[in-house]
């Protein structure tokens, strides 16, 4: 009993200044220092989340007698610590009490941030970790070269190839100059977490694109079969512009629009490197542009990954681990134009699949436009139940979000991204009628690994060159 309380004297201590000295010396007091330590530890690191269920379970207002820190202590213990194994004195039946509630708040609290494990309830400035141990994600660019190539060519360079992944612990475990392909991207190289390949001769010469793989599902999803007439509305940098170039094959055409003229400059040249030849580049906002122009008529596809708040991108993590979210005003406008975009997406009159993309986590930005859009469209669209197996679903604010899909560092080991793949309810009059069906809802089987010789970079010792 008298280790919860000297806990509780600490942690008062350690979050009011007034109290620290007193704290610490009723600490140093205590016989066992170590586990009083590791107790105040854990209780500061879960204080946020015990702070709600706490208040969500009502445990003040029930046991007027007992102090918030003490509190906080005392649920940490019987939740997420040892259950008052061998201890807990007068306090145990007190919270055996609430037990119940207490288990029931902290299961709800699990649903509504979409998590299954207690650890992942922390907040990511409690993790700071998280973000600098995601994996380095590597495209292989098959407009230049294959995936045997490449791995052929890192072996030559001394890293060791680990074969395909089977989980994300595989991922996790990387070390030193070992590398994986992916579960489920067969054009998606793994590498471990701060591998630096900017200056590597594939990356350089177009053969290897440097993309997170979240980043890389929506052009997947996408699926457009080669041939295609396609729109990437909102397209600069250009990495999933070439990501849909290489599965079109560079048959068909890709209209890519954007506003920022130095961004598109630097994707034209970035196109070139990697040997994009079906896109077309404008410097026009997409909400200017007319569906009923004669040049989109055959645009079957929409890939919109419109401005954000980038609230899940890893680098900015890495870079300002202080940044706090997006404001109210700022994600009521950037949640505006994200709906007016999807909105007139959906307005061309042969589209048959749509996908939308935010590298954010705010369900303003993502449930909360699907839905609306859903609403506006009136019935004509619906969401794709895309990848069953993925983990991270979208959050349950209205009948159907499951079929969106999440992802952050802690539960897909990737970026924090949001995706939505809606597919059209009805064939439109105007759509060719060569091509009615919506494509596969997921990607490609992947293909065994064979001793195959495929362009460029087979070249024994040297680079390819571009």
């Amino acid at each position: 009993m008298a280790l919860y309380a000297a806990a509780a004297a600490v942690l008062a201590g350690v979050e009011s200044r007034q109290g620290s000295i007193k704290g610490l010396v009723y600490a140093s007091r205590f016989q066992n220092v170590k586990q009083l330590y590791a107790l105040v530890c854990e209780t500061q690191r879960y204080s946020a989340v015990l702070d709600a269920v706490i208040a969500s379970a009502g445990l003040l207002r029930a046991e007027k007698k007992l102090r918030p820190h003490l509190a906080k202590v005392l649920v940490y213990e019987l939740l997420l610590g040892r259950g008052f194994r061998g201890g807990g004195g007068r306090w145990k039946p007190l919270l055996n009490r609430h037990q119940a509630r207490l288990k029931a708040e902290l299961a709800r609290l699990k649903v509504h941030r979409c998590v299954s494990r207690n650890e992942d309830l922390l907040e990511v400035r409690c993790r700071p970790d998280l973000a600098s141990q995601v994996p380095r994600f590597v495209r292989v660019n098959t407009l230049k070269t294959c995936s045997d190539n490449v791995i052929d060519y890192f072996k030559r360079q001394g890293f060791s190839y680990q074969g395909r992944a089977s989980s994300l612990e595989d991922l996790r475990a990387l070390k030193g100059k070992c590398f994986l392909l992916d579960p489920l991207l067969s054009e998606l190289l793994v590498f471990p977490a701060q591998t630096d390949l900017h200056e590597h001769p594939l990356y350089l010469a177009g053969h290897l694109i440097l993309q997170d793989k979240a980043s890389c599902l929506p052009a997947l999803l996408l699926d457009p079969p080669p041939g295609s007439h396609v729109i990437d509305a909102c397209a600069a940098p250009g990495n999933k512009t070439s990501h849909l170039a290489a599965l079109l094959k560079n048959q068909g055409k890709i209209f890519a629009f954007d506003l920022d003229a130095k961004r598109l400059a630097s994707m034209a040249t970035r196109l070139a490197q990697t040997g994009v030849s079906c896109c077309q580049l404008a410097e026009e906002d997409f909400l200017a542009v007319s569906p009923s122009d004669q040049r989109y008529r055959q645009v079957q596809y929409i890939l919109l990954d419109p401005s954000c708040s980038g609230s899940g991108m890893v680098t900015r993590q890495l870079e300002e681990p202080g940044a706090g979210a997006p404001s109210k005003e700022r994600l009521q406008a950037l949640a505006g134009f994200q709906l007016r975009a999807l909105c007139h997406a959906l307005t061309f009159p042969s589209l048959q699949r749509l996908v939308y993309s935010t590298c954010s986590l705010c369900q303003e930005e993502n449930e909360d436009v699907v839905r609306a859009a859903l609403q506006q469209s009136a019935g004509t669209f619906r969401l794709a139940p895309v990848l069953p197996s993925w983990p991270h679903r979208g959050l349950s604010t209205f009948p159907g979000a499951e079929h969106c899909l999440r992802a952050s560092p802690e539960t897909t080991l990737t970026g924090g991204f949001f995706i939505a793949v809606l597919e059209r309810a009805e064939v439109p009059s105007s759509a060719s009628q060569a091509e009615t069906s919506a494509p596969a809802l997921t990607p490609r089987a992947a293909p065994k690994r064979k001793k195959r010789r495929c362009k460029a970079a087979a070249a024994p010792s040297t680079p390819p060159r571009t």
